[in-house]
């Protein structure tokens, strides 16, 4: 059989499946060109994070900056992960994206996210780290049905071909949820919630692990993922997330 023949009978479906169901854009749902892209209105509203940022937490500052800056934050309070990576600023233009991922089923979003993390990621990504997503307790994932971070932790593995633990961490006991916690609280409500489990442990130990989670809000669950990972062995613990909350200075550390 001529080689081209499989391609253009796979192209010509999905040339009916779009004139049928044609492409909508992730965020606003009008029809764009290509399935899993933004619109021409949505993608110029969303502010990606790149440099100059906090060496540490990756907050980024308004003035330029050395690459090796660290913000007055993490100088005051150093957090318990020694570097965090996001790609977007979470605000009015990427909340809808990022929760119609979260909460909505729109799983459809994964490959992009994920591309737009393996760019973020940097020299996190460097040494063949292991990649480990932040747990949803298990009645959480029950009434979800799927657990974002792992989502993206494996769009991640596809992209970049590294190794992973899906079952490396656990969510010992269920938390309140997040949302209406002030910092200190937020602390509080997840402190020793999470232990490396005992298929994580031969994996962990001795790794240069990155934590992958959806957003970033004050660091109150990545600082305790990274605690429970460093108690379990691991040798250093990076963070890369979709999104963060942060001001343009650096004094909003995560």
């Amino acid at each position: 059989m001529n080689a081209a023949v499989p391609s253009a009978v796979a192209a010509t479906g999905r040339a009916l499946i779009d004139l049928i169901l044609p492409p909508r854009c992730l965020s606003c749902g009008i029809p764009v060109t290509d399935p899993g892209t933004l619109c021409g209105t949505c993608w110029p509203a969303l502010t990606f994070i790149g440099a100059p940022i906090c060496e540490v937490c990756g907050v980024p500052f308004v003035f330029e900056v050395p690459g090796d800056t660290v913000c007055a934050d993490c100088l005051r309070r150093p957090p318990r992960y020694d570097r965090a990576r996001s790609v977007l600023r979470y605000d009015d233009a990427s909340r809808d994206l990022v929760l119609a991922f979260k909460h909505g089923d729109r799983t459809d979003s994964t490959p992009l996210f994920a591309r737009w993390l393996a760019n973020a990621a940097g020299d996190l990504l460097e040494d063949s780290p292991l990649l480990v997503p932040v747990p949803l307790h298990p009645s959480r994932l029950f009434a979800r049905r799927y657990n974002q971070s792992a989502l993206l932790c494996a769009g991640l593995v596809r992209i970049a071909g590294l190794d992973w633990s899906a079952d490396g961490l656990a969510r010992r006991r269920r938390t309140r949820s997040q949302g209406r916690l002030n910092p200190t609280e937020r602390r509080r409500n997840v402190g020793g919630a999470f232990a490396v489990t005992k298929a994580g442990k031969t994996r962990v130990s001795g790794r240069h692990v990155v934590l992958v989670d959806d957003v970033l809000t004050t660091g109150a669950t990545v600082e305790a993922c990274a605690s429970a990972l460093r108690r379990g062995g691991a040798e250093s613990v990076d963070v890369l997330t979709l999104a963060r909350v942060a001001t343009l200075n650096g004094a909003g550390n995560g």
